[in-house]
This record gives structure tokens, sequence and C-alpha cells, in this order.
């Protein structure tokens, strides 16, 4: 029976350190799942322009962006979750309120507020951006201004009680961390976007696994029959049906040789 793999990206397919590539292993059984005939989608937090051409000449046959914002099936565009404007707006505020620093996200760009206090994390990934080559300019007050998700920055100056309670009306928080977390409005997720995917190719949940290493990967695994935690996702290990090895340890290649995808 043919499978469907869902990939995180960071940490999963690709170190989390500047620089680093996909494992030799990885690219090798990606190669043999493919020629088995079964399917490999990626379910990642980032949105569609923050997808590589590091990961996409790897030739998935679709992606879950920005945890379920979005969904893309072999170049088609199924699913994209678009905000109210008024919404948007009104979370601007909310985090203003609170001052907290936030890092807006849509499918076509990164968004920011430059009318808010600095925050050495925001400040590396706009220079990362920038470095990349990316525009880093578009910011709340854009004409268009709207967003798909985001992730927010927080510290002892932030109302974090108000700013957690406010956001749960709309939104769902990922714990990122001790310093940041990742925003995504509801009813979006990574399970709701494989959801899609498996509704769109008329599969079973018995036939999906996903694969990841951190907590917004969770979502990923209520909608699969396989959850599968990385070595080195020590956060997930707990929720995961298997703990496959490191990343740098050969951890996908075991993983879909255990569980035949080829």
């Amino acid at each position: 029976m043919k499978k469907i793999m869902f990939f995180d990206i960071d940490g999963t397919l690709i170190p989390e350190v500047h620089g680093a590539k996909v494992p030799e292993s990885t690219l090798k059984a990606l190669e043999l799942a493919r020629k088995a005939g079964n399917l490999l989608y990626i379910n990642t937090g980032r949105p569609y322009v923050n997808v590589d051409d590091d990961v996409r000449s790897l030739e998935f046959d679709g992606y879950v962006y920005g945890c379920g914002t979005m969904v893309e099936c072999e170049g088609e565009q199924i699913w994209y979750n678009k905000l109210d404007k008024e919404l948007c707006m009104k979370t601007v505020e909310l985090i203003r309120s609170c001052n907290a620093v936030p890092m807006y996200e849509r499918k076509d760009c990164v968004l920011f507020d430059f009318t808010m206090r600095r925050s050495p994390v925001i400040d590396r990934i706009r220079e990362n951006f920038a470095s990349q080559g990316k525009n880093v300019d578009h910011c709340t007050e854009d004409d268009d201004f709207s967003f798909d998700k985001f992730i927010v920055v927080f510290d002892e100056h932030t109302d974090l009680e108000r700013l957690m309670r406010e956001l749960d009306k709309d939104y769902y928080w990922i714990d990122r961390g001790p310093v940041f977390a990742e925003i995504v409005p509801k009813p979006c997720s990574k399970a709701t976007g494989i959801e899609m995917v498996l509704d769109h190719y008329g599969m079973e949940k018995s036939q999906a696994y996903a694969i990841g290493d951190s907590l917004n990967d969770l979502p990923m695994f209520s909608a699969v029959s396989t959850s599968i935690s990385m070595g080195n996702g020590d956060k997930l290990k707990p929720y995961a049906d298997y703990v496959t090895d490191d990343i740098s340890e050969d951890g996908i290649y075991n993983a879909m040789k255990k569980f035949g995808f080829f």
C-alpha cells in the first residue's frame, strides 16, 4: 500500500546550524521512497516565501506551509487561509499594548513592526533574511499589510498573561522556548494541513506518517497513524510512537527504512 510521509524542515531535514545541508543519507532515503511509489510532503511552520531552493530541489510532492495556513499539492494551491484585515490590525494593536515584539509572516513576505522596541531575536532573524537577499522592509504600515501567522518575542517587560489570554480567542499559541512563541490562526494547524492532503488523494490516516523534532510538530501527530520524533527532538520524544536517531546519525533514513518506505 502506498504511504505518505510528512517532514518538518528545521532540525528534521536540515540541521539547525547556519549553512547546514540535508544529510546525504536523507537524500538517499527520499530517492528510494519516491522510487517505491510513496508520497513525500513538507509540513512546516515556514510560509511559502521562506522555503528555499535547498528544500525545493528535493522535489517533494507538495507542501503544508505556515502551520496549515496554505496547502499545495503537486504545484496546485488547494487551500489558503486569508485573514480579515480587521483581525490583523486588532492583533497588531494588542501586541503593541502588551509590549511584545512580533514578526508577521505571509505567503509572499515577512513583515516587521518598526514602531516597537528592538529585540535581539527579531534583529537576528531580519539580518539572516537580508543576507539571503530577501526583502526585510515590509512592515505594519504598508497599505496592503496582512499576515497568515506570526512569531512573538516576549520578556519581563511584556504583559504575557494578557497577551496569551487575548490571543487565545483567535489563535493557537505554540511554545517555542523561553522567549518566543509561534502564533497560528484557528483552526489552522499542521494537522489540518495533513487532513486536506489525505482528502486530496483519497488516502487513509493509516497510510500517513509524520516526522519532526519540536513542539510545533506535535499537531501533526494527531493526524497520522505513526508519529516519529528525531533523536534530537527532546521535547517531542514523549509524544512520539517511535524515536529515531539524531539528524546527524541517519535519523530519517533509519526511520523510513524501518517503516517500509523502501
